[in-house]
Order: structure tokens, then sequence, then C-alpha cells
């Protein structure tokens, strides 16, 4: 780091959980965001203020009116344009150093594929069945740690799935790609505007330890979140030997 990173970051480097070294290892990584919506906006400001050298964000949606009771790093002046477009300019603002990939384009499993590949992690910030399950599929095929978070309503949960950690179940062992899914939208269900704050930010936290080798990771625990009653619940989670997902790829390896 150059004395101005130093400068910068400095209220890092004061941590000695994390340090010289863990704010060098958080400039040197790259993270994977899918979602540029009410979860993505804190995630991404948070990796993007903390440097994280290169961020690639992945959403093919506009900004609508609708949607800034809470997806934070959208304005109303950038209303009609690429929610990806209008997160690097938010990013760009707070932090111009760091790298900014932007892909606007609604990902399948093969595109994920290949950026989960080039990542040291993978926030899945989505907003639908099919893309958590894709995403999940490429960081198994892959081997890339994937923090996992979700709000509706009042409620959220938040975890992380690692394939390089035996015990660590997938998104597939909770949910089955088989299993029959009512989907819920913050447009038909709404949503209340700080719980996407608090798991997004949540979400931050995890990836920026795992970036950094700081801390001990979500694996194996699930934190659910009542904002109704201002309430965390955490349930132990374990890997499903007969795991359509995992499973076939453990036994592969």
């Amino acid at each position: 780091m150059d004395d101005q990173q130093l400068l910068r970051y400095s209220r890092h480097v004061l941590l000695d959980d994390l340090g010289v070294e863990g704010q060098q290892r958080l400039l040197g990584s790259h993270a994977l965001i899918l979602g540029a919506g009410g979860l993505g906006s804190p995630v991404a400001l948070y990796l993007a203020s903390a440097g994280v050298g290169r961020i690639t964000l992945v959403d093919d949606d506009t900004v609508d009116l609708t949607n800034l009771q809470r997806q934070i790093m959208h304005t109303q002046a950038r209303v009609g344009m690429l929610k990806v477009e209008s997160a690097r300019t938010a990013m760009a603002a707070i932090n111009p150093e760091i790298t900014v990939d932007i892909v606007q384009y609604r990902a399948d499993s093969a595109l994920l594929q290949v950026l989960a590949a080039d990542a040291d992690v993978a926030i899945d910030c989505s907003d639908n069945f099919a893309a958590r399950q894709a995403l999940n599929l490429a960081c198994v095929r892959t081997g890339t740690p994937l923090v996992s978070g979700s709000a509706i309503g009042f409620d959220g949960q938040l975890t992380v799935f690692d394939p390089t950690h035996p015990a660590s179940p997938c998104y597939a062992c909770l949910f089955p790609p088989s299993q029959a899914v009512e989907e819920v939208r913050c447009a038909t269900m709404g949503v209340f505007a700080p719980l996407v704050g608090i798991v997004g930010t949540l979400e931050a936290t995890e990836a920026l330890k795992l970036l950094s080798g700081m801390g001990a990771s979500m694996v194996g625990r699930l934190l659910m979140v009542d904002t109704r009653r201002t309430e965390f619940t955490e349930v132990r989670i374990a890997r499903q030997p007969a795991c359509e997902v995992c499973a076939a790829h453990r036994g592969a390896m």
C-alpha cells in the first residue's frame, strides 16, 4: 500500500485481526456480486469502501422509482439507467481506486460458472429461486465460497456455503432445485426498507471476512432476522449426503 492507501484504510489497519496484511488481501481480491438491488446496494458500497480491488456486478435491470425506497446506491436522477451503471457510479464516488466490472445480462449457469471461477468469493443478492440455484451450482463446480442472503417482508436469512469446507452444505441442500417453490417478490409482497440494509451489511461482513482471512465464517449456520421483533435466531444446517448438486460434485472429485 502507498501512503494514500494507508490513510484511506487506516481504520482497518488499526484492527489487530485485520491489519496491513488483511487489507492487502482485500486490495488484491475479486468479489462477484449477483444483483444490484436492495441487498446488492449495501454489499457493493461496503466492499467498495473497504477496498476490495476488483468487483464484478451482474444485473440486467434498470433503476425504477419504486426501487428507491430501499436500493440505497441508486438515486432519482438515475431512474431509467441500468442498475449496474448506476451502481458503478455510486461505487466510484466512494472509492475511485477499485475496478468495477459490470455485466448487463441476466446471468445463466454457464456465464455464472465463468464469472465464479475468476472470483475469490461470490455474494448472492438476487431475488429469485432460479438465480440462486444457478449461482450455487456455479460455486459448487468452481469451489468458490458463496455468501447467501435473502429478504422479503420483515424477514431475512443469511448464511455462507463453502465448497472447500468438507462439512459445508450448499444452497441446494436446504432448497433442492427439484422442490416446488412459490416465488415471492417485493413487487407483490413488499419489503421493509431497513431489512435489506441489515441483511446486505451482514453479507458484506461475511464476504470481507472470507477475503481477508479474518474471523470465522457462517458455514453450517443459518441466521434468521425478524425485524418486527428485532430478533435474530440462529440454527445449525448440515450438508445433505444425497444432495443433487454438491453430493454428485464431491463424489466426482
